[in-house]
């Protein structure tokens, strides 16, 4: 009998090696996550993220993380990495994202920095302009890293708000605690980074395959 979050879907992001894209690829991720040219300690190069998503081609959709890409870099992902999918993780207005989807004719996704209500409220805005939007947790103040803090947003917002049919949850998600987000959200994509990781950038295959089996187990 299968539970209720068996068709959820699970975007494993920050890879930087290639033994972790083959095993996020083997326990089943629908999407892979690579930050390129952005600030993170998961950052890699085009050139590196075109080479170890190349591993995943044709058997799980590959998103370039930008933050605040400029025409330029983007016009050098496309033509070295061929993402299935751009994500948007800096300032990008509605018009920006929408814009990048319609000129360089590839996915977009949109992540929001949730701590409020008035947050979800800016969410509602990239509905239509991205493909889906991702909800992920505010960076720590004096950060100019926008993600994998292992910080978690407080679901409640997420559960009382008006919600896209497709979205994604980010967030200090881990074995422990995507289950419950899950329940709370009924968010039908989960995006982990932090929560798999032996250090940053290198991912635990236990953790990996801990986090999938929570899921699947409910």
């Amino acid at each position: 009998m299968l539970n209720a979050h068996s068709h959820t879907q699970v975007k494993i992001c920050g890879l930087t090696r290639a033994q972790d894209v083959q095993q996020a690829v083997g326990v089943g991720a629908s999407y892979l996550g690579f930050i390129v040219e952005a600030p993170s300690k998961r950052r890699l190069s085009v050139a590196e993220a075109a080479k170890i998503s190349a591993l995943a081609k044709g058997q799980v959709p590959c998103v370039a993380v930008t933050v605040n890409p400029d025409d330029a870099l983007l016009t050098q992902i496309i033509a070295k990495m061929a993402p299935d999918y751009i994500q948007c993780h800096g300032d990008e207005s509605p018009a920006r994202v929408t814009e990048i989807s319609r000129k360089f004719k590839v996915k977009t996704i949109k992540a929001v920095g949730i701590a409020s209500e008035s947050d979800m409220k800016s969410a509602e805005e990239y509905v239509g302009a991205c493909d889906f939007v991702l909800y992920d947790s505010k960076p720590p103040k004096g950060s100019d890293i926008q993600g994998g803090h292992g910080i978690a947003i407080d679901w409640n917002l997420i559960a009382r708000a008006p919600r896209p049919k497709t979205f994604a949850l980010a967030g200090g998600l881990n074995a422990d605690n995507v289950s419950q987000a899950i329940t709370q959200t009924q968010a039908p994509i989960v995006d982990v980074s932090s929560g798999v990781e032996a250090s940053p950038g290198v991912k635990d295959a236990s953790k990996i395959h801990a986090f999938m089996e929570a899921i699947r187990n409910g």
